[in-house]
C-alpha cells in the first residue's frame, strides 16, 4: 500500500519485548491502536498488565545483576550503540510511516527531523558512555578516598505519546550508555515505534533482558512500574496529574528517585521593536507545530500594545496558511490530533474559550468529516482568569494578550503554576537578557522557537516537574556516585 508515492509498512511487532523476546501478554489480551486520520484501526497490540511487568523487571533485574551490560566497558557499549543508530538510519522511512500513522505526526518532519535526530541521540551518548568518571579525593584528616559513578540498575521509562520516537530516545540513550537496564512503557495511543526500536536494538547486540518494552495503560503498566520494589528508578515525561501518582507511588514503594518532565503553559513575550511579520511566523510555530501537541507550546502569547492590534490582523491572516491534511501529503502543515480523547478535549476548551468571551479570530472548529482533524484556532483578547490562559491545552489554540511594561510582562509571564518553557522576541539583547533572568522557566527562547539540540539541558520549574533531559546532565539521573576511603598510613584495624 502506499499514499502520495509513499510506501506504508506492514506492522510487524506488535506483541511485548521481554529479555529479547516477542511474547503474548499473560492475560492474553490486547488492545487497539487508532489511525487518527481516518480513525480506523491498526493494529492489535499486547495489553501488558502487572504480571508481564514483573517478568520485564526480572529480566532487567538479572541483565543488571548477573548480564554483560552494565559489566562491559563504555567503549564496549557506545560501540553498539553506535550500531543502533545505523540500524535506525538504515529503517527512516519505515520508522517516519510507523508514527505519522501511529500518531498524526507530519511524515515529512519525521523522515527529516525526528527519526535521524533519535539516531544521534544514540551517538551522542555512545560518545559519552566511556567518559563516566569519578573523583580524587583529598581528605581532611588521614584518608584519601575517589568516587565511582555507577549505573542506578533498573530504570523504569514512561513515555508520551506527542513525540514517541524523540521521547524514546531522550530516556533510553542516556540509561544505556549508563549501564543500566531498561523497562520502556510507551503511550498506549502510540505503541509501535517502540516495539521497533526493541527489535533492532536486538539486532544491533544489546544484549537480552537489557531493553524491554512493555505496551498497555497507564493505569497498569505505569503504576506497576512506578511501584515496583525492584525499579530503582522512574523517569516519567507527561501530565502534571499522573506525574503526582508517580510520584507517590514511588514513595510508597522502595523511594526509588523519580525525575518529571510534566505540563507547560508557556508565554511567549513579543515586544513592540520586533518586525511584526516575523513575530507572527514565529508565534504560529510556537503554536501549531505539531498541531499543538508540545508541552512547551507557547500559547500564552504577550504582546506590547503598540503592535498589538497589527499583531492580530496579521496573526490572523497568516494562521490560514496552516492547513490541516493527512500527514503523509507533503502540503499539510498540520495533521489530526493523536485520538477522540484528546480531539474532544481541545474541542471542549475551545468551547469554553468562546463562552468566557475570548474573541475568535480563526479556526476553532473540526476541519473535515473524517478523523482528528481540528482547526489551528487563535484567540484575541483572553483574560489571564480564563481557562485557555490558565490550562495546558495540547492542541493548536493560541491565546493573544496585550501589556504595557516590561514588569508587566514579566509578571503574566510567571502567573501560572507551570515553569517549562519560555519565549522572548525582542531586538534589544539588554531587554532580553533582563526578562529571561526574570521568567521562572527551565528553557527560554529569544527570537527562535523549539530550539532544541542534544547537548542543552531541557526540563521544567515549578509543577512542569524536575530533572533534566538531554545534554551529559541526563546521564547523572542513570547513575550513582559511591565513596571509597582508605588510610593513608597502616590502619590500626588491621
Amino acid at each position: 500500500m502506499s499514499e502520495n508515492n509513499i510506501s506504508i509498512p506492514e506492522i510487524k511487532f506488535t506483541k511485548l519485548f521481554i529479555n529479547g523476546e516477542f511474547v503474548d501478554a499473560v492475560s492474553g489480551k490486547t488492545f487497539e491502536t487508532i489511525d487518527p486520520r481516518n480513525e480506523e484501526v491498526i493494529a492489535q497490540v499486547a495489553e501488558g498488565d502487572k504480571e508481564d511487568v514483573d517478568l520485564a523487571v526480572q529480566a532487567a533485574r538479572e541483565a543488571f545483576d548477573h548480564g554483560k551490560w552494565p559489566r562491559m566497558t563504555g567503549f564496549e557499549r557506545g560501540r553498539i550503540m553506535m550500531k543502533f543508530a545505523d540500524l535506525i538510519d538504515q529503517n527512516i522511512e519505515e520508522l517516519a510511516a510507523i508514527d505519522a500513522m501511529d500518531g498524526g505526526k507530519l511524515f515529512s518532519w519525521l523522515k527529516s527531523n525526528d527519526i535521524p535526530t533519535v539516531a544521534n541521540f544514540l551517538r551522542y551518548y555512545a560518545g559519552a558512555a566511556d567518559k563516566i568518571h569519578g573523583e580524587m579525593l583529598k581528605m581532611s584528616k588521614q584518608y584519601q578516598a575517589y568516587t565511582l559513578q555507577e549505573p542506578i540498575g533498573v530504570v523504569g521509562l514512561i513515555i508520551p505519546w506527542n513525540v514517541p520516537s524523540t521521547m524514546f530516545f531522550i530516556k533510553v540513550a542516556p540509561a544505556l550508555a549508563a549501564g543500566c537496564t531498561i523497562i520502556v512503557k510507551p503511550a498506549e495511543q502510540t505503541p509501535l515505534s517502540a516495539l521497533c526500536y526493541a527489535h533492532l536494538a536486538k539486532l544491533a547486540g544489546i544484549p537480552d533482558g537489557v531493553l524491554n518494552v512493555v505496551t498497555g495503560f497507564g493505569r497498569t503498566v505505569g503504576a506497576a512500574i512506578s511501584s515496583h520494589m525492584d525499579v530503582d528508578k522512574v523517569s516519567f515525561t507527561g501530565s502534571t496529574e499522573v506525574g503526582r501518582l508517580i510520584m507517590k507511588a514511588a514513595a510508597e514503594s522502595n523511594l526509588k528517585p523519580v525525575s518529571l518532565e510534566l505540563g507547560g503553559k508557556a508565554p511567549l513575550l513579543i515586544f513592540n521593536d520586533v518586525d511584526v511579520d516575523n513575530a507572527v511566523d514565529l508565534a504560529l510555530l510556537a503554536n501549531f507545530y505539531n498541531k499543538g501537541e508540545i508541552c512547551v507550546a507557547g500559547s500564552r502569547v504577550y504582546v506590547q500594545e503598540e503592535i498589538y492590534d497589527k499583531f492580530v490582523e496579521k496573526a490572523a491572516e497568516k494562521a490560514k496558511t496552516w492547513v490541516p491534511g493527512d500527514p503523509f501529503d507533503p502540503n499539510a502543515r498540520v495533521g489530526p490530533q493523536v485520538d477522540k480523547r484528546q480531539f474532544d478535549k481541545i474541542l471542549s476548551y475551545i468551547e469554553h474559550g468562546k463562552k468566557e468571551g475570548a474573541t475568535l479570530l480563526v479556526g476553532g472548529k473540526r476541519f473535515g468529516d473524517k478523523g482528528y482533524f481540528i482547526e489551528p484556532t487563535i484567540f484575541a483578547d483572553a483574560k489571564e482568569d480564563m481557562l485557555i490562559v490558565k490550562e495546558e491545552i495540547f492542541g493548536p489554540v493560541m491565546s493573544l494578550m496585550k501589556f504595557k511594561t516590561v514588569e508587566e510582562a514579566i509578571e503574566k509571564a510567571n502567573k501560572t503554576c507551570y515553569g517549562l518553557a519560555a519565549g522572548i522576541v525582542t531586538k534589544d539583547l539588554n531587554l532580553a537578557n533582563r526578562v529571561s533572568r526574570s521568567v521562572r522557566a527551565g528553557i527560554i527562547w529569544i527570537n527562535c522557537y523549539f530550539a532544541f539540540d542534544m547537548d542543552c539541558p531541557f526540563g521544567g520549574y515549578k509543577m512542569s516537574g524536575f530533572g533534566r533531559d538531554l545534554g551529559l546532565h541526563s546521564l547523572k539521573k542513570y547513575l550513582q556516585v559511591k565513596s571509597v576511603v582508605t588510610p593513608l598510613h597502616d590502619s590500626p584495624w588491621l
